[in-house]
């Protein structure tokens, strides 16, 4: 397996990415990762070398803006920074590392900027993954936002989270609950994005996410203008990547196989 480190260049700051290239012929398009809202490429930890592995393609993470190796930045999110982040920093990613076609994959608020960057990059995407994803806010949301401020507010919890944000830490924390708490982000949603997405969608959710029910990816599914499987993982949280890996592997590189062979 091939690790590669890359400085991505971005008029707003410099981004950190990563990228696992498994040995022989890539068996299809790169996997590019979009990670959660406290997640960095550190935080994928193990996942993304077995994604090449286990798919035999190449799999890019990065950090975003703000996040991790990248450079900090001290403004706050936009209500659609979502749906900036496909516009603005990915096809960036994609140019400074050569990737033409792609397949989409996010956790969490990555996943519906995964749906984002299939929607607005519709020609070059190949395939997209949501694991998690929220296709709105909804009231579990909302608790689940409230419940993880009280926790972040015990002793030793940020200093945690800046093992892998640095002095970022804190504004990763509010760039978080500060905008998804917000009354300006409550009617945020993927409904607009959706409908522009034809490629085929898998859609991974956990029975007892804590951040979102069922309804996020039967979302995806009535909205989505391309075929889409909906996998809802049984006794399984907020991050299936890292509670049942064998099983998020398997599903996804069985899912791409078929779907490559369709197309």
């Amino acid at each position: 397996m091939q690790v590669d480190d890359h400085r991505v260049r971005h008029p707003l700051g410099e981004l950190f990415a990563r990228s696992w290239t498994p040995p022989g012929p890539a068996a299809g398009a790169p996997i590019v990762l979009l990670h959660d809202s406290l997640g960095c490429v550190e935080l994928w930890r193990d996942f993304p070398p077995a994604l090449a592995q286990a798919t035999g393609r190449r799999v890019v993470a990065y950090d975003r803006l703000g996040f991790g190796r990248s450079q900090a930045r001290t403004d706050r999110l936009a209500p659609d920074f979502i749906a900036e982040e496909a516009r603005r920093f990915f096809p960036v990613v994609l140019e400074r590392l050569g990737i033409e076609g792609f397949v989409a994959f996010g956790h969490s608020v990555g996943g519906g900027m995964a749906v984002n960057c299939a929607a607005e990059w519709s020609g070059r995407c190949e395939a997209l993954v949501t694991e998690s994803a929220q296709a709105f806010v909804e009231d579990r949301t909302v608790q689940g936002l409230r419940a993880a401020r009280r926790e972040f507010q015990q002793p030793g919890q940020l200093e945690r989270l800046a093992r892998y944000h640095g002095d970022q830490a804190a504004w990763v924390l509010e760039a978080w609950l500060g905008t998804w708490l917000s009354p300006a982000f409550a009617g945020w949603s993927l409904a607009e994005a959706l409908p522009r997405v034809r490629c085929p969608v898998l859609a991974l959710h956990g029975a007892d996410d804590e951040y979102g029910s069922a309804r996020h990816p039967e979302a995806i599914g009535r909205l989505a203008a391309g075929p889409t499987r909906i996998e809802l993982l049984p006794q399984t949280g907020h991050v299936p990547h890292r509670e049942r890996p064998a099983e998020v592997l398997g599903r996804v590189a069985g899912w791409l196989a078929a779907a490559a062979a369709d197309s």
